[in-house]
């Protein structure tokens, strides 16, 4: 029998069927397992340095490991477990990830992980007395496999290394010793369009003390960065509010990676090309998704002086934007590059199609032995 799909009537649906749940999990499970093996990719073609591809990575398991943990509090979703507990709620429009609310409760839950396992059964204990309930009741320990998802659940979230709703700043030293040079890097998982979204920033350090060692100037830096990680700020407004916010702080290079939205024809119904490429495809299970990835990139094209205060100046990055079509001011950017990742079925069917606008869209195909292909 076929599992029952998601009742795609509204923008925020809940997932209330348990082998739906599963399937989705699955599906971002065999996702995220590829995201490295594409960073990688990106960092042979020389789109990305070997900190940004680690910082990546780690960003990357961390995404995956959060949807481990909800995988397990949601693991019983649709069964009569005897409480009130609620069911997943994802975004089948905008992104098709899980709502943000999802994060904040994770993230509170995380705060009493430790006092919840101290009054829940042992594993070990739960599962004898889900062995006794079958083999003396017959009966299916509906209940006590509940039980068990939730204290996996709890240690789950007290091992930590996921990916919260807010990812505070952490700068990596580059080199340098007048002018010091860190790589920043931050996420957010943006409220807005239910997306992660990771921020590089490349700077040159005039300060006195280095930046992470600054007791001043460091939190500073952090309160402000979180505050503008907004994704309808454009690249431009961010850097040049932070240039004139720290007049020792130069950056040079930003990024900010968007990761997603995905796209599946059993979950979602966003509207465009990629979801009649995967209603066409017809693909099997595990292989009915496209994930799409936009990097923009503002890179400083020059450095100005400027006066403060009577002896004294300070300089001043001068950015460069896109020069094709005058859209630079409109994307903020120097540039800006989508890309989408796909299995080879449904890769075959938009080549087939070649649907406008995907000519200059990057393409990452996996196929069925997991090896990861790049196309232009």
């Amino acid at each position: 029998m076929k599992p029952k799909e998601v009742n795609l009537t509204q923008d925020h649906v809940t997932v209330t069927d348990t082998f739906a749940s599963r399937r989705y999990f699955r599906k971002f499970e065999v996702i995220t397992s590829h995201l490295g093996s594409i960073a990688a990719q990106m960092q042979a073609e020389g789109d990305l340095g070997a900190e940004e591809v680690k910082i990546l990575t780690r960003y990357m398991a961390e995404i995956g490991f959060t949807f481990r943990v909800l995988s397990m509090k949601y693991l019983l979703a649709g069964r009569d477990t005897g409480q009130f507990f609620g069911s997943l709620s994802i975004d089948t429009v905008d992104s098709g990830f899980p709502v943000f609310n999802e994060l904040l409760v994770m993230a509170n839950d995380a705060m009493q992980a430790e006092s919840h396992l101290e009054n829940m059964p042992s594993v070990e204990a739960l599962k004898r007395q889900m062995v006794g309930q079958i083999v003396g009741e017959r009966e299916i320990p509906t209940r006590l496999q509940f039980a068990l998802s939730q204290r996996l659940y709890y240690e789950e979230l007290v091992k930590g290394r996921l990916f919260w709703a807010r990812n505070d700043p952490r700068a990596v030293w580059l080199g340098g010793d007048e002018r010091r040079r860190y790589l920043l890097h931050w996420a957010v998982y943006d409220s807005a369009v239910n997306l992660p979204v990771v921020y590089l920033m490349e700077l040159e350090d005039t300060g006195r003390h280095g930046l992470p060692r600054d007791e001043k100037r460091w939190p500073e830096v952090q309160a402000h960065l979180m505050g503008q990680a907004l994704g309808g700020l454009k690249l431009v407004t961010i850097a040049k509010g932070f240039d004139e916010r720290f007049d020792d702080l130069h950056p040079k290079r930003f990024r900010r990676l968007h990761l997603g939205p995905m796209y599946s024809h059993a979950f979602t119904r966003q509207s465009g090309p990629l979801r009649e490429v995967l209603a066409e495809a017809e693909s099997p299970e595990g292989q009915d998704w496209a994930l799409a990835w936009t990097v923009e990139e503002l890179e400083s094209e020059r450095v100005e002086e400027e006066k403060s205060g009577w002896f004294s100046t300070v300089e001043r990055e001068v950015f460069a934007l896109d020069p094709f079509g005058g859209r630079g001011a409109d994307t903020g950017a120097t540039r800006t590059e989508r890309s989408v990742i796909l299995p080879e079925r449904p890769y075959q069917v938009l080549a087939e199609k070649n649907p406008a606008g995907f000519a200059n869209v990057r393409k990452f195909v996996v196929s069925n032995a997991g090896r990861v292909l790049s196309y232009r």
